[in-house]
């Protein structure tokens, strides 16, 4: 959750010599936008406890426009870590006219901070919009369709492998178990019996654990066809996956393109209805959310919505925190209720994880997006990942959901 403002300093806020500001000023803005993010949070202003840190960086001086950012990155019963910035995006322009200023690209950063407000505990209530976090989702992707032995040992293969790391990831905290199949050579299979084996396996092995959402893949692997990918919805009854993912559109895959015309997306799209399961919206580039309008328009998605945000694939869009604030940003034009996820490729595994989970997102990690725990470090199976994420959770102030909580959010039978 974030507040920007932006202002133009008047002379009338010069302090010292050569127009300069005091730099309580900056703390004012900070101070507003802090107000603003108490009230998205809570209905109130809050008070404001304490300044953790603050950096002066460059000068201002009266003309100068400022634009003042904070982001809620805790949350506490009742108190809310907040880190702010102060960027310079309009500087007079000296040695010309008097009236000549200039546009900085990019803007100057003359302010970062860091502190905590509190909403006391009688003082919160339901705003209006935004508000607190739900708990936070975390998927494991436990083995994927391109990570192979040879890249980690521990990925898991066989049903019986992929059901025991299903419940070292449940142990962790994970809610749902992103699954994909493989042969016998360990190949990618979208092969509906494999689908099955693995999914009794899961379900046995985390029964009394409180049990686990499977949400299974109709990506597949690269070339496969519409009919190859959509195996796992052969699995019906007992063995029916809860959820399936949903790939949109075509994208650039590494070396590889990753097909998804716009006639298999709506095959694929009622497949998945006439199957029950509800569908997880993959979103690797900007245009996959006007496609994911369309099918609203369409009739063939229907609220609630789930989008996860596959960022970092090469050939799509980069893990970026600009890129993530701008999907996230383009959710309310869907008009219908969303729960949103991010799953960071690579080393952008838990750098996405964290932002999702600081905004109020769920997010994916395991095997099938990145293969380290640590750099140079392998993961030993997704469940360290998992681990890695729940404390990041811990670190914000976010609940970890439990099963019957994701099920909830999800709106799922």
């Amino acid at each position: 959750m974030k507040s920007v403002i932006r202002v133009r300093i008047g002379s009338h806020d010069a302090h010292y010599a050569g127009e300069l500001v005091d730099g309580a000023k900056l703390l004012q803005l900070f101070g507003d936008v802090a107000t603003e993010l108490c009230i998205r949070a809570d209905g109130d202003e809050g008070l404001f406890r304490a300044y953790d840190s603050v950096e002066f960086l460059k000068p201002v001086r009266a003309g100068d426009f400022i634009e003042a950012e904070g982001r809620i990155v805790g949350w506490g019963n009742t108190s809310l870590k907040m880190e702010f910035e102060a960027r310079k995006v309009i500087a007079p322009a000296h040695g010309h006219s008097a009236s000549a200023a200039d546009l900085l690209a990019p803007p100057e950063v003359v302010c970062r901070a860091r502190g905590t407000c509190v909403v006391p505990r009688e003082s919160r209530r339901q705003p209006l919009a935004g508000g607190r976090p739900q708990p936070c989702i975390l998927t494991a992707a436990i083995v994927g369709a391109e990570t192979t032995r040879a890249q980690n040992p521990h990925l898991p293969l066989t049903a019986e492998e992929l059901g025991a790391d299903a419940a070292r990831c449940v142990k962790a905290g994970a809610t749902v178990i992103h699954l994909h199949a493989r042969d016998e050579q360990g190949n990618a299979s979208q092969d509906t019996e494999r689908f099955r084996s693995a999914i009794r396996a899961i379900r046995k092995a985390t029964r009394e654990l409180g049990g686990v959402i499977i949400q299974t893949s109709t990506g597949g692997a690269v070339g496969m066809s519409v009919a190859e990918r959509a195996g796992p919805l052969g699995c019906t009854g007992e063995d029916a996956p809860d959820m399936a993912t949903l790939n949109v559109g075509t994208i650039n895959f590494g070396d590889d393109v990753f097909m998804n015309k716009a006639a298999d997306t709506v095959e694929m799209a009622q497949r998945i209805a006439r199957h029950g399961a509800a569908p997880e919206v993959e979103v690797y580039d900007a245009g996959h959310l006007d496609i994911a309008a369309k099918l609203l328009k369409d009739k063939l998605l229907h609220a609630p919505l789930h989008l996860q945000f596959v960022l970092g694939v090469q050939g799509a869009l980069s893990a970026s925190e600009r890129n993530l604030q701008f999907l996230v940003d383009r959710i309310p034009e869907l008009g219908v209720e969303c729960t949103w996820g991010v799953a960071g490729i690579g080393r952008h595994q838990m750098t996405m994880a964290d932002l999702a989970i600081t905004w109020g997102g769920n997010a994916r990690v395991g095997l099938e997006d990145n293969i380290y725990l640590d750099k140079g470090v392998l993961a030993e199976g997704s469940a360290p990942l998992v681990a890695r994420a729940a404390e990041l959770c811990k670190q914000r102030g976010r609940k970890v959901a439990t099963v019957a909580e994701a099920r909830a959010l999800f709106k799922l039978a």
